[in-house]
């Protein structure tokens, strides 16, 4: 197979993940944020919180709306251009993926309709109850889609059966409960939500910039930041959590994002900066922070964390029992009627490298006849793109603690000044807007392009993946994609631009409900009735 061929597979694959990406994070925390809001106004009866809920909800919609429609696309994907992975891992991997249609799909999209075309036929604590239903669904969505992300990196609870070809599972629980998974899902969540408090936050500043919508701005600060903060903190401790994982889970992608060449005696430090060279096997001008990767990778002071080349080695020793097990298997396969034992037994101790011997079809179409050059050249593709991935780590992490202190800034000043904002800082946070996109942008590609030469890692190469397809084919359906998602972005960002000119709708006859209703409150506590009533909160 052509490599031109998977590379502008993994491409396409790589345009659509990521433009479907711009709307996922969004989508998550603002749904979350709604709910709060319709929660306080329940809590409250206060008109203020209502306008948030919807003005805020509305921006939601068009962010969903935008996000199935990108999504969708994605699915039929492995179909077209991954046709041998979705034969060879189908079985794991499709019931994640079914599970998200069929329950948290459409669960969310149901809720989604009640939550817009609701609000006169449901009472507030239904429509509260709706705004949290919609929030849960898109969360349970996320869950099962990174499941099956997780399994890709970390490929538990399945077995290779040498009667069918294809790995096949062998507990739905271990898959469930994969540590890669649970550790991606909650980080990824949590990025969603800051994601969504920096967006409010940057648009409710320039509404104070503007002078419009005082009320409304500086209630969405507080919400935002207070959330946004919890969120921040919590991406942190997550993100530790897998390195922490990586560490037993993918060596040779923690090795590859810190440059770490050869194994350094525990604890290992962290490598804060530093010009990584391929070629020279090093690290120029490498700047350390001692024992920190140690900590963050091993949990210990004592754990050694293993470099590249170790790691090389063991792709190596690997890659000979792997062709062992190739061996077996063709053996088996040649004598379905009469199958030695002898053979069983060695594909079984060796069945875990069997994914290793097929790195050497990129050189070879049997790997029984590979020379110990091609093995070699087959174990250095184990190692990802070490300076991309070394620099876009330590970009996502200087954006994960600069978040924390915008947050911990505007709370702050929301909690402690009533609620009173520099004029500096309301620039500072609409100028931020795009960076939680950037920061989130960057980590799926940490964690994809991380996971490479693996569709799943250790079990089937992505040279192996891809369908049989001509390069023309891809190109047209590339740049169609391009287009389509552009045109999508576009219009995303246009309605978005428009409903936050536009500004809230205020719903001036319960806004004077209320405001009656509070003047009788005040008149029934014996105060003056003459007073002026405060503002509708």
């Amino acid at each position: 197979m052509e490599i031109g061929l998977v590379e502008l597979s993994r491409l396409q694959f790589a345009m659509t993940a990521m433009y479907h990406f711009l709307f996922v994070p969004l989508t998550l925390g603002l749904s979350i944020l709604v709910a709060i809001m319709e929660t306080v106004y329940v809590m409250t009866n206060r008109p203020i919180w209502r306008q948030m809920t919807k003005f805020w909800g509305t921006l939601f919609g068009i962010n969903f709306v935008l996000g199935v429609a990108t999504g969708i696309t994605m699915e039929f994907q492995f179909g077209m251009n991954w046709s041998y992975y979705s034969h060879y891992v189908g079985d794991i991997f499709g019931a994640p993926l079914a599970i998200e249609g069929l329950m948290a799909f459409f669960m969310e999209a149901t809720f989604v309709g009640l939550f817009f075309f609701g609000w006169d036929k449901l009472s507030k604590v239904q429509h509260m109850v709706v705004a949290w239903l919609v929030a849960i669904g898109s969360n349970f969505s996320a869950l099962w889609i990174l499941i099956a992300n997780g399994w890709m990196q970390n490929p538990v609870g399945a077995e290779f059966n040498p009667d069918t070809m294809r790995m096949e599972m062998t507990s739905f629980f271990d898959v469930v409960f994969n540590e890669v998974a649970q550790a991606k899902f909650v980080h990824t969540v949590s990025a969603g939500y800051v994601t969504a408090a920096v967006f409010v936050l940057g648009v409710s500043a320039l509404y104070l910039i503007q002078n419009r919508h005082k009320d409304l701005a500086r209630r969405s600060i507080a919400v935002a930041s207070s959330f946004g903060l919890a969120a921040a903190l919590s991406v942190v401790v997550l993100g530790d959590e897998s390195g922490y994982s990586a560490s037993h889970t993918q060596k040779m992608k923690l090795a590859a994002i810190e440059a770490m060449w050869e194994t350094e005696p525990a604890p290992a430090p962290f490598t804060l900066f530093g010009l990584p060279d391929k070629e020279a096997r090093e690290t120029h001008y490498a700047v350390h922070i001692p024992w920190a990767m140690g900590l963050i990778g091993t949990r210990s002071l004592t754990k050694e964390i293993p470099g590249i080349n170790d790691l090389v080695a063991e792709a190596e020793d690997r890659i000979r029992h792997g062709v062992i097990a190739y061996d077996a298997l063709m053996t088996i396969r040649e004598n379905r009627g009469n199958i030695p034992a002898e053979a069983w037994f060695i594909f079984e101790q060796n069945s875990d490298n069997l994914g290793f011997a097929y790195l050497l079809k990129r050189y070879v179409d049997d790997p029984r006849d590979a020379t110990e050059e091609q093995i070699a050249m087959a174990a250095e593709d184990t190692i990802p793109g070490v300076g991309p991935l070394f620099w876009a780590f330590r970009l996502m992490v200087a954006l994960g603690f600069s978040f924390i202190g915008v947050m911990a800034f505007f709370f702050y000043r929301a909690s402690f000044c009533n609620m009173r904002f520099p004029r500096w800082s309301l620039y500072a946070a609409v100028a931020i807007i795009p960076t939680p996109w950037i920061a989130a942008e960057l980590g799926w590609f940490v964690a994809e392009f991380g996971r490479q030469p693996w569709t799943v890692d250790g079990v089937l190469p992505t040279a192996l993946s891809a369908s049989h397809l001509s390069v023309a084919d891809l190109l047209i359906t590339l740049a169609g994609f391009v287009i389509f998602y552009t045109i999508l972005f576009v219009i995303e960002v246009s309605l978005m631009v428009k409903y936050i000119r536009k500004g809230p709708f205020q719903d001036v006859a319960e806004t004077e409900a209320w405001q009656d209703q509070h003047e009788a409150r005040l008149r029934g506590a014996g105060r003056d009735a003459a007073a002026p009533a405060t503002s509708a909160e």
